[in-house]
């Protein structure tokens, strides 16, 4: 008994050490009296009373001073690097150099084009996020069929339930049978995805940016058409280098009518101003054509610099002051008739 009772204390101090506990000369202490007392018993043992297993937490908090959570969490943050640097995407700008062909298809010129772009590893998804909210925001969600609820008449159980040999029916309007209802069909729905007005402004521009490559600058050509001509405008057109076979988006600042009815004709032709440009058609043309107007309009609105922001802001503050000034009217008015 005297070998167990030994054992069962040196287990006992061992696992204290392994703790930690910083009292190396009381655990010692400890031992020399328990070895010392001759007469030990399982039933009178001083160990089993004086340190109990069932709360062990007085012995741990008397000699391991425990660190508080957010101390622990920061000392482990400290020992990570914290000199990284976060860098994010941010829009560039893309320059391309153009160049100017007059009527006769000759080169008068080159035109810079530098609007703002979306970086590579964002440009598609901006781009497709820009078309599709335009597509879905075209549909105008009408779309409508009657459910077996909704059609006309089936009141009454066509035939009785049985003694016909003929499959049992209740109603006339069941979606299994001709001129029933439809099952799931579409209902009316709003297909409206937001999209924020900076984000569809930077697919635009990247759109055109990406399309450079198949884009030129004319002159003015509005002018030159002194009637309606489709014959003449497709000479002017191959002039350019533009393929009447192929899709061709025009970009123009005012559109004169004998242009428009030159080339309503074409089908491969859309004709655009800076009120109707759309991603769409950017997307689907083959060539892009610009006029010098055009150009400056798109450097303008689409470029790195552009403050329309400001703008806005100044418009919302002469509207709140106008609203201001026929508050006061109004006040003077009623004073003035009481």
């Amino acid at each position: 008994m005297r070998e167990t009772n030994s054992s069962t204390s040196c287990f006992f101090f061992n696992g204290l050490d392994k703790l930690g506990i910083a009292g190396s000369s009381l655990s010692l202490s400890l031992m020399a009296n328990c070895t010392a007392s001759p007469s030990i018993s399982c039933f009178s043992s001083s160990i089993f009373h004086t340190f109990p297993r069932q709360n062990p937490k007085p012995l741990i908090s008397a000699f391991i001073p425990l660190k508080p959570l957010k101390t622990l969490l920061l000392s482990h943050t400290h020992t990570r690097k914290t000199s990284q640097i976060i860098r994010c995407n941010l829009p560039t700008t893309s320059t391309s150099t153009l160049p100017v062909l007059s009527l006769d298809g000759s080169k008068v010129g080159e035109a810079t084009l530098s609007i703002k772009t979306a970086p590579p590893d964002t440009s598609r998804a901006v781009v497709h996020r820009g078309i599709i909210t335009d597509l879905n925001n075209k549909r105008r969600g009408t779309a409508s069929t009657l459910t077996r609820g909704e059609v006309r008449g089936g009141g009454r159980k066509p035939y009785q339930q049985k003694k016909t040999g003929r499959a049992r029916r209740g109603s006339q309007t069941t979606p299994l049978r001709r001129g029933g209802g439809v099952i799931f069909g579409p209902k009316p729905k709003d297909w409206t995805v937001k999209i924020n007005k900076k984000e569809k402004r930077l697919a635009i521009s990247t759109a055109i940016a990406s399309a450079a490559v198949n884009a030129v600058v004319v002159e003015e050509f509005g002018e030159a058409f002194e009637k309606p001509k489709t014959k003449q405008f497709i000479e002017v057109m191959r002039r350019w280098g533009i393929d009447p076979k192929e899709k061709s988006m025009f970009l123009v600042m005012d559109r004169s009518e004998n242009v428009v009815k030159s080339s309503r004709n074409i089908g491969t032709v859309k004709m655009l101003t800076p009120r109707t440009l759309n991603l769409f058609d950017i997307l689907n043309a083959d060539k892009l054509v610009f006029t010098k107007g055009a150009v400056e309009y798109l450097n303008e609105m689409y470029g790195y610099d552009y403050v329309g922001e400001g703008e806005e802001e100044e418009e919302e503050q002469e509207f709140d002051e106008e609203e201001e000034g026929s508050e006061g009217t109004e006040e003077e008015n009623s004073e003035v008739a009481d």
